[in-house]
């Protein structure tokens, strides 16, 4: 009789991938003979749920095997070259249905146990929190070991079985015939996934996965000049499943919010004051703001000229660390007043005329040219 395999996994003829695998997964979970020691039924029916979702699963098997069944063929030949059943899988190459297999029954992130991801998070200092380092509270959503099961997956920790394929090692010989000879190797077991074990009887707490997502609040320490977005990685803080299974890194992205007055470029403060156009005439000691909030005083020359840059040593930032400071830069702008009274207008008009062309640099070389 011809087989159906649409009719064995339960779906319909339209079934997307995602409704294969949900009921290739449950149906998995119902007949894995290592859940079922001894039974033949049970096996026989595991075998015909592994080649109906492995014939399906791929897009050009599924393609030729309902052009087979719309011509009223025999489907006996869409068997899954190599065998199926639950102890048949420890040498088959990437992609098979076993590696499908492992990823479905692994953690819900993607990734399979073992292999847990990193995290990334964004986070915003502010000017001063970036200038003279912080530490900060952050809270992380990212999975962890189940308690109740202590991270097994099984109920109470203990209501699972060893894999048979695999011993309980968790690892299986491969062997690869090469241009250069038969080789052989170990890779994580694809029937459990490299735990060894088969759960018999999942958690009810996490659910068979092992591990639940949950809120954690690790307290980070910014150094001092961190720079604008600038990628801090902190290991072993991502996401951990399973208990033994090596966690990933947070990985956190620092952006830095402006400051109303200063800007930065490395270790160097940045920042543009107005002066008047008679302190920049006649010279003048002028106050600068500091990021701590004193002020730092400095001279400005007589006939100091706008856009002119003073550079104050050691007064910018501070990397402890490499024992390096910084310089602030001050940038003046010199600001001619506005509304001028009569006599203000006629002492500047007097001053205008007692000064002679040569005095002015700038129009002196451009009348040059």
């Amino acid at each position: 009789m011809a087989k159906n395999y649409y009719e064995t996994l339960g779906v319909s003829k339209t079934a997307t991938d995602e409704e294969l695998k949900s009921a290739f997964r449950k149906l998995a979970r119902q007949y894995h003979p290592d859940l079922h020691p001894g039974d033949e039924a049970a096996a026989n029916k595991f075998k015909e749920v592994n080649e109906a979702y492995e014939t399906l699963s791929d897009p050009q098997k599924r393609a030729e095997y309902d052009a087979a069944q719309a011509g009223g063929g025999s489907n006996g030949s869409f068997g899954g070259a190599g065998g199926a059943g639950g102890q048949g899988g420890g040498a088959r190459g990437g992609n098979s249905f076993f590696d499908e297999f492992v990823n479905m029954f692994g953690n819900e992130h993607g990734a399979p146990h073992g292999n847990p991801g990193d995290i990334g998070l964004n986070v915003t200092l502010t000017f001063e929190e970036a200038a003279y380092g912080t530490q900060k509270e952050i809270t992380v959503n990212r999975f962890e070991p189940c308690a109740a099961c202590r991270g097994t997956g099984a109920k109470n920790g203990t209501q699972f079985v060893k894999c048979t394929n695999c011993g309980g090692s968790g690892k299986v010989r491969y062997a690869q015939e090469t241009p250069f000879g038969r080789v052989v190797s170990m890779k994580p077991c694809n029937v459990c996934g490299g735990s060894g074990r088969i759960i018999k009887e999942p958690c009810t707490s996490c659910g068979g996965r092992g591990s639940l997502r949950k809120n954690s609040n690790l307290r980070i320490t910014f150094p001092a000049g961190i720079e604008p977005n600038t990628t801090l990685t902190i290991p072993n803080e991502g996401e951990r499943t399973r208990t033994g299974a090596k966690a990933g890194n947070l990985i956190l992205n620092v952006s830095v919010m402006p400051h109303r007055l200063f800007r930065r470029k490395g270790l160097d403060l940045l920042v543009d004051i107005p002066v008047s156009f008679t302190q920049a005439l006649l010279g003048d000691k002028v106050l600068v703001p500091s990021l701590k909030g004193n002020k730092i005083a400095f001279t400005l020359p007589e006939g100091a000229q706008s856009g002119m840059t003073f550079k104050l040593k050691e007064q910018g930032l501070e990397n402890p660390k490499k024992q390096l400071k910084g310089d602030l830069l001050v940038t003046i702008d010199i600001e001619l007043p506005k509304n001028l009274d009569k006599s203000q207008r006629q002492k500047i008009k007097e001053l205008h005329e007692s000064l002679k062309p040569e005095q002015y640099d700038k129009a002196r070389e451009f009348l040059k040219k």
